[in-house]
């Protein structure tokens, strides 16, 4: 019997499965429809914790658009079948409105949808109006570098402080037209009508998952974790981590200190002007925000810079006056209390800056002898030189930009004014000035007027951009009267007109000799620059600037946020070949087996063929020194404390929720039946001498 059937059985349960589990998943499909968007996620300083989670199931609201105040205010009252979902367009995602929102909790408000329609908006700003408030310049007299009370004198005058809030349900940040129509589409069908009715009914509803593991603080939530991890390797979360780039204009020499156990001393007489600005950016969502404003003007200046001097001093051989050289150091994670700046900084006080496998001196602040820190250019055009005090060496700097920038003879018409004073912007200037007051930095900043600062929106439209790929030379400098089919109001000229300015003073500074030449910055770089940050990785400069073997990059922006250990690095990886790339000097007696090990790096070059070069760019670790002193005092606010919560999902997906009266009855008539079946089987099982009579053996055989 077993020896004939079972093999049937088996074909037949295998079939029988097979059908079912189609059926199951076409059923879930119809259920379910899922949501493409981007989830606010929780981070943590010394203090607080900030951000969103769901609940660790998910979090379930009914969908209701907003579309004018009176919207929002039906579902602060007394909404009949709690807890919503609203869909709130940016215009009304403001701070009046979402800690109105937190207020009335979890039980009437679930999630919050923020939906892609900037129709209406007119500012967008999710960080303090005082960035980075508490972990810059400390003055005597509780004197502020920013007054956050005085909105005049802020730095951020359209910021929300949405980024700094805690809040107990998930905000879904969906940008995808058709998306929003889905959304939309069904809260119009099953939710838009006869409200008084909504308990009795079914209504279309959102379950969004994004359940944070972190809690409370970094201090707690990194105890936990050390904790977890002597026992099984369970992290709560990670400290903000990232990497710093940074080139010197001339090769260093290689230094003769190799011994792990030596103790490291300088070149006093080397002497390093220091050019920088930060690469990151932030806002509330993960993976979205491209910065262009916030970080990369500052970004496509300095190369700008960087590429310039490197043409008309490295590549004529012609030396700086002094054993002068140029430190361009690009920082990560400025938006998180300045992390990359401060581990440069404790770095350089412990001589382990650059690290010993760079096989090169270390530089202190001996070797420094001023900072040119490059702030956020919100307007090219009304730029300020910022330092704390008067001295001889900001008056001589100012007076050498504005020879430049006035000159007739190259028609920039730009005027630098001078800003003495504490009112110091929030650039990565400020962990120097920490350290010493008394310390020469020097910070180019624009006038601000950026009023998408750290968010989703400050992207190629907020800053202007159109690629007009010309398809021309970018490697060489171009004459100032050659406008190379750009618009004298484009955003390359006014790059080329800033960058220019810069490298002619610094080229003063380096030689002592007065710029006279007629060539500029080349406004093609800055095209490809800010199409390859702003559009897509796969583009002409990254691919010049890689290996030839390379992979390609991804036709997406790369993300700029400064992530954790393990998390994305790509845009610090593109500054540190694009950095290296522009600053090197082509070696072509090395063949491409030879050129493995830095400082040799070989690059595809812009014809693709492939060349080595000698470079000097190299890493440097952008983690908090918090993170690295032992037993450090979380709440001192010395140092960066920033972590990032784990979590093992983002997902959103809308559904039919049923009604109150129908999951009653539903479960009511389970109770009846589970009721129902246990006396059935009570009373089968005290009979069943009456119902079941014993059969001959014969007969059960």
């Amino acid at each position: 019997f077993n020896l004939h059937l079972t093999p049937v059985k088996i074909v037949t349960l295998t079939h029988f499965n097979s059908n079912f589990k189609v059926l199951s998943e076409r059923t879930r499909d119809k259920m379910y429809q899922p949501i493409l968007g981007a989830s606010c996620f929780r981070r943590l300083n010394g203090t607080h914790q900030t951000g969103c989670s769901s609940t660790y199931s998910g979090s379930v609201g009914v969908l209701h658009l907003i579309n004018v105040q009176s919207d929002l205010e039906f579902l602060l009252s007394n909404p009949p079948a709690p807890p919503y979902a609203p869909l709130i367009p940016p215009h009304l995602f403001t701070r009046a409105n979402m800690l109105r929102l937190k207020a009335v909790g979890p039980s009437n408000i679930s999630v919050v949808l923020l939906i892609n329609k900037p129709e209406k908006m007119t500012s967008f700003s999710h960080e303090l109006k005082c960035p980075n408030q508490y972990s810059g310049l400390k003055l005597a007299d509780n004197i502020e570098t920013c007054g956050a009370k005085n909105e005049a004198n802020t730095w951020n005058r359209w910021g929300t402080g949405l980024l700094h809030e805690d809040f107990p349900f998930p905000i879904y940040y969906i940008a995808d037209g058709e998306e929003i129509a889905k959304l939309v589409n069904c809260f119009e069908k099953f939710n838009n009508f006869d409200y008084e009715s909504h308990v009795l009914r079914s209504l279309c509803a959102v379950e969004v998952k994004s359940f944070m593991s972190a809690a409370v603080n970094t201090e707690v939530c990194m105890r936990r974790t050390n904790f977890i991890n002597n026992l099984g390797g369970t992290k709560y979360c990670d400290p903000l981590e990232g990497r710093n780039v940074y080139a010197t204009l001339y090769p260093r020499n290689p230094s003769d200190q190799l011994n792990a156990d030596a103790a490291r001393t300088i070149n006093a007489n080397e002497k390093f002007i220091i050019v920088s600005c930060h690469l990151d950016t932030t806002s509330m969502f993960d993976g979205v925000g491209l910065g262009a404003v916030d970080s990369l003007l500052s970004l496509a200046t300095l190369i700008q810079v960087a590429h310039m001097l490197h043409l008309l001093l490295v590549r004529k051989n012609k030396p700086a006056i002094s054993q002068r050289n140029v430190l361009f150091v690009v920082f990560n994670g400025e938006s998180y209390d300045y992390i990359g700046s401060q581990r440069l900084v404790y770095d350089m006080d412990h001589l382990d800056f650059p690290s010993r496998a760079a096989q090169s001196k270390p530089i202190s602040f001996e070797n420094i002898e001023f900072l040119l820190d490059i702030g956020t250019l919100d307007d090219v055009a009304n730029i300020k030189l910022h330092t704390l005090n008067t001295t001889p060496l900001a008056q001589k700097l100012l007076q050498q930009l504005n020879s430049y920038a006035q000159a007739p003879r190259y028609g920039f018409n730009l005027n630098i004014q001078s800003n003495v004073g504490y009112s110091i912007p929030p650039t990565s200037a400020q962990s120097f000035l920490r350290r010493d007051d008394k310390f020469p930095a020097l910070i180019l900043n624009g006038v601000p007027s950026n009023k998408f600062y750290h968010s989703i929106y400050d992207d190629l439209y907020n800053v202007g951009f159109s690629y007009v790929n010309t398809s021309q030379d970018y490697m060489s400098l171009t004459d100032v009267n050659d406008m190379k089919s750009f618009a004298t109001d484009s955003l390359q000229m006014k790059v080329r007109n800033i960058s220019s300015i810069v490298s002619m003073a610094l080229y003063e500074t380096l030689t002592g000799d007065q710029y006279k030449d007629m060539m500029v910055a080349n406004p093609i770089l800055t095209d490809e620059f800010f199409y390859c940050f702003l559009q897509s990785s796969d583009c002409p400069l990254f691919r010049a600037a890689s290996h030839p073997k390379s992979p390609r990059g991804i036709p997406l922006p790369p993300m700029r946020y400064i992530s954790v250990l393990g998390g994305s690095q790509e845009s610090s990886g593109w500054t540190y070949r694009l950095l290296g790339y522009l600053l090197s000097l082509p070696q072509k007696t090395i063949a491409i087996e030879n050129c493995t090990q830095l400082p040799l790096y070989y690059f595809a070059g812009v014809n693709g063929s492939g060349e080595c070069r000698l470079t000097t760019q190299n890493y440097t670790t952008a983690l908090s020194p918090a993170f690295i002193i032992e037993d450090y005092d979380w709440r001192s606010g010395q140092y960066s404390t920033w972590t990032e919560s784990t979590w093992s999902q983002f997902s959103a997906r809308i559904f039919l929720r049923p009604s109150n009266m129908h999951e009653i009855t539903t479960l009511s008539i389970g109770i009846v039946v589970f009721i129902i079946s246990f006396c059935a089987i009570y009373i089968i099982s005290s009979r069943w001498e009456a119902l079941f009579e014993d059969v001959p053996a014969s007969n059960a055989a």
